[in-house]
């Protein structure tokens, strides 16, 4: 069962939205039993949302697997509840920083024991998923949230420092980079604020050195014909893991989603293979 439209307040009063667009979704066989069921959150990532291609879809195949799951829109990822499929929201996105997100899921991660309340949610067994740039804020999370008890990475950056010496000359002289959407024909700009926190915050940012000091089980899942973020993107977070915690999959012939698109028409070998992978690391991992 898919709740949709919930609003989670922000933790922040300086975010330009007080609040977080978010669905749970939640085992249909929670009407005829008390059990509460371990939450898996799912942070998207970059031009992304959480009504994305095939997301939802993971989301209920999470469910039927007996997790609820927490899925969200980043406050400045470009849509609107309104429009929760279109970047109607260019004014926000191009204020967004990795920060920005960074404390948006930490408002997420706070609100699960009002959640706990409401819905039969075990907010002592929370598992953490980000897909693209959403793995980085994902393991920076994980890293510093003692909450989260497992993670997984979907086609994940490695860094968030991704511009050359020259791109970043050109968007401070221009104070701005624009970035092509080509799948909306959209030019969706990013001010100079993004850069500014990758160069100011770069500690904190180092997506490695937070894997390094995450002591928690971790699941990295890649595609080796992946163009967006390359598969060895994967093997460095992997170098960097534990490798008693860690477990490194890369999918051969499929690329950055796993052979699904937006809007979602059906699902391919390569996503049940995430979901299977997926379902079977959590339940392990947070029984």
């Amino acid at each position: 069962m898919a709740l949709k439209n919930i609003k989670i307040p922000h933790l922040n009063s300086k975010n330009s939205l007080n609040y977080i667009d978010s669905d749970i979704y939640i085992p249909d066989i929670f009407k005829n039993t008390d059990v509460k069921f371990p939450l898996i959150i799912f942070a998207h990532g970059f031009k992304g949302f959480k009504d994305w291609g095939a997301f939802p879809y993971l989301c209920n195949k999470l469910a039927e697997n007996g997790f609820a799951v927490l899925s969200f829109n980043f406050t400045h990822n470009g849509v609107s509840a309104e429009s929760p499929v279109d970047f109607t929201r260019l004014d926000l996105f191009e204020k967004n920083t990795h920060s920005i997100e960074l404390d948006d899921l930490r408002s997420v991660i706070c609100y699960i024991d009002k959640l706990a309340e409401i819905y039969p949610v075990d907010k002592n067994r929370i598992g953490l998923t980000g897909h693209s740039r959403g793995g980085g804020i994902s393991a920076v999370t994980a890293y510093e949230n003692e909450n989260i008890k497992a993670l997984c990475l979907l086609a994940s950056i490695a860094k968030f420092d991704r511009y050359t010496d020259e791109q970043k000359k050109r968007w401070r002289e221009k104070g701005f980079i624009e970035i092509p959407n080509t799948r909306t024909n959209q030019m969706m700009r990013l001010n100079v604020n993004m850069l500014d926190d990758i160069e100011k915050n770069k500690n904190r940012l180092d997506i490695l050195k937070a894997v390094t000091g995450l002591k928690k089980p971790l699941l990295i899942i890649h595609g080796r014909e992946d163009l967006a973020v390359k598969f060895t993107d994967a093997e460095a977070l992997y170098n960097a893991a534990d490798k008693n915690l860690a477990e490194l999959h890369i999918l051969e012939n499929t690329g950055h989603t796993f052979g699904v698109e937006h809007p979602f028409k059906t699902t391919t070998i390569y996503f049940n293979e995430v979901i299977k992978l997926i379902v079977n690391f959590f339940k392990e991992k947070l029984a």
